[in-house]
Parts: structure tokens; C-alpha cells; sequence
């Protein structure tokens, strides 16, 4: 048995979860190592059917995980009591209000009657919910939904939370508003589990992140450090005269040879270039600058959401796995 912080697990399987062959990453290959080694049979298995074997949605056929030193097959009870889960799609009684929400969920958890008032006032102002903590959960919109789906993972300040697309739905203010409570989780001890569509969100809140292919994580680690060996290197947009397009091109094989056109459109072209110094890159664009070459340039790293494109391609070309 291997322990991950307060989470450990041992030979686990899920009649839901397949084998999956293919090829891996070395960082994926070197993480099961460190961490799965004997953990999972077959390969790693999708991160929500893990979730819900975890939180108890899904039964474990074989194998045991303990969280906090409480076993999933044997102490479930226990584990919902240090687990906080915000589950994909929100689950609430229409009927009841954010508070009696929390009330419930309190007990749940075996938080002492004494404090439990106290810290469903915490996690009211905590999330935002103030206004609308005596009002029926039916009557409440999307994000505010979301906002307590949130609170009542976060209830009780458990060590490990998962959080399956908070901010789904959310306006703009209300999805920065969740990402600083997540944040704020972080940075007292907690460990947050996240899955999301957002390449944004996982930039802002994610210290390790992996990408997902036909159920097969194909990459692991920091966002810097996905950018860095899956990314294209810098991406160039060069703005010049519609009648000087050819001129850059030749300029550009010249200059940089390393770079790649990408997208021509009227009078703008997208290069990348794989390697080179930065220094290099933008002496030779100044002087094609000064030459009347180039009208303007931008120089950008290759963004995170360009490096899931990259594997998402990937994705729709392989054939299905069952």
C-alpha cells in the first residue's frame, strides 16, 4: 500500500473501469511508479469513475482505499465524515434552503451540534450565500446552485475535497469567486482533487495537472512543465502589408529558420517556432521591424490550451476503446 498525503490505495478495481492499452508518457509511466506502483489493475483509471469509487457512488469489487487511515470498503461512514465531494451535477433537495442544506450535510459529517451553527454561518459568508441562505435551493440559479454544491463539500473543513466542474454554469465574478475559495483551501492544508473543462481554471488553481486521452492520463505535471515538452515552443502573429506577405515569408525562412507557418490570413501570419533563444528571436524580428519588413509582432508562449488541443487531436484520432 502507498500513501498519497491522507490518501491511500491498494490493488482497487471497479467492474465499471476497462484495461486500456497504449503506450505511455515517461512523466505518466515515472508517476505510476512513484505512486501506483500495485495500485490499480490495468491502467490508470478514469479520474470520476475513481471519484466515485472513493466517495462511495460506485462499489469497489476488489482491492481497498483508506482516506484519512479510514477504509472506503470498510469504514465508509468514517470517510464521508473527512470527505468533502461537489459532485458534476448539482445535488439538492428543492425543498430545503442553503442552510438546512449545510445543517444536514453538518451531521453527516458528525460535526459537533454545539459548533455546527457556527460553521454553517462560516461557510455562508465563506461562499457568498448570505442573501439567499434561508431561501428554497429550487429557487435559486445556476451558479448559486453551484455555489452551494461547493459549500457543502467544503462544510466541516474536511483534509481532502473533490471537486468535479465547480464552476460549471458560473458568470465570470462568480467562477473568480470560487477559484479564491479554492485557493484559500490550498493554502490551509487542504488537498482538492479538480477536474475541469476550463484550461483557464486549471492554469490558475492547478500546482500538478494531467490531460486525459480515451481514459489514458498521457501527461503529468506543472503547467510550466506541460507547456515546455508538449507546446510548440513561442508562437509569433506578424502584422504587415497585404502586398509584403511573400517578402516576410522569404524573411522568415531566412531570419528564423526554425519557424513554422501555422495560418495565413489577410495581412496576418501565425509562425511557431519549436526552439531558439528569446534574445535571437527578437533581435531578428526588430530588424525586419526596421527594415519595413514587419509592421508589428507578437511573441508568446504556447498556452496550456493549445498543449490539451494537441492531445485532444490525438483523441479523435484514435479508435474508440471499450
Amino acid at each position: 500500500m502507498v500513501t498519497i498525503d491522507i490518501l491511500a490505495t491498494e490493488q482497487m478495481t471497479c467492474s465499471a473501469i476497462k484495461d486500456i492499452d497504449g503506450d505511455e508518457e515517461d512523466d505518466v509511466a515515472a508517476e505510476k511508479e512513484r505512486i501506483h506502483r500495485g495500485d490499480l489493475d490495468g491502467d490508470i483509471m478514469v479520474i470520476k469513475d475513481l471519484t466515485k469509487m472513493l466517495t462511495g457512488a460506485t462499489r469497489v469489487t476488489s482491492g481497498d482505499a483508506t482516506i484519512g487511515g479510514y477504509s472506503v470498503v470498510k469504514k465508509l461512514s468514517k470517510v464521508h465524515s473527512i470527505l468533502g465531494y461537489c459532485p458534476q451535477f448539482d445535488a439538492l433537495d428543492p425543498l430545503l434552503t442553503p442552510r438546512e442544506h449545510l445543517i444536514l450535510y453538518g451531521r453527516i459529517k458528525n460535526i459537533p451540534s454545539f459548533v455546527l451553527n457556527k460553521r454553517v454561518d462560516i461557510t455562508i459568508q465563506q461562499m457568498g450565500l448570505g442573501y439567499y441562505s434561508n431561501k428554497l435551493s429550487g429557487t435559486l440559479s445556476g451558479g448559486n446552485k453551484r455555489k452551494l454544491s461547493a459549500a457543502i463539500a467544503l462544510i466541516g473543513s474536511p483534509p481532502l475535497v473533490f471537486l468535479d466542474e465547480p464552476t460549471t454554469g458560473m458568470d465570470p465574478k462568480a467562477r473568480r469567486f470560487i477559484w479564491t475559495r479554492i485557493q484559500d483551501l490550498v493554502r490551509n492544508g487542504t488537498s482538492v482533487v479538480l477536474t475541469s473543462h476550463s484550461m483557464e481554471e486549471c492554469q490558475a488553481l492547478c500546482t500538478r495537472l494531467t490531460i486525459m486521452v480515451n481514459g489514458q492520463f498521457k501527461c503529468i505535471g506543472s503547467s510550466q512543465h506541460l507547456k515546455n515538452k508538449y507546446g510548440a515552443g513561442y508562437r509569433i502573429v506578424i502584422r504587415c502589408k497585404e502586398n509584403n506577405i511573400t517578402t516576410v515569408k522569404e524573411f522568415m525562412k531566412v531570419a528564423i529558420n526554425s519557424s513554422r507557418l501555422i495560418e495565413e490570413h489577410y495581412n496576418q501570419l501565425r509562425y511557431d517556432i519549436p526552439d531558439g533563444k528569446l534574445s535571437d528571436i527578437f533581435r531578428h524580428l526588430e530588424k525586419g521591424k526596421q527594415r519595413n519588413i514587419l509592421d508589428d509582432y507578437s511573441l508568446s508562449q504556447t498556452t496550456l490550451e493549445e498543449v490539451f488541443l494537441r492531445f485532444a487531436s490525438e483523441q479523435s484520432n484514435e479508435p474508440a476503446r471499450t
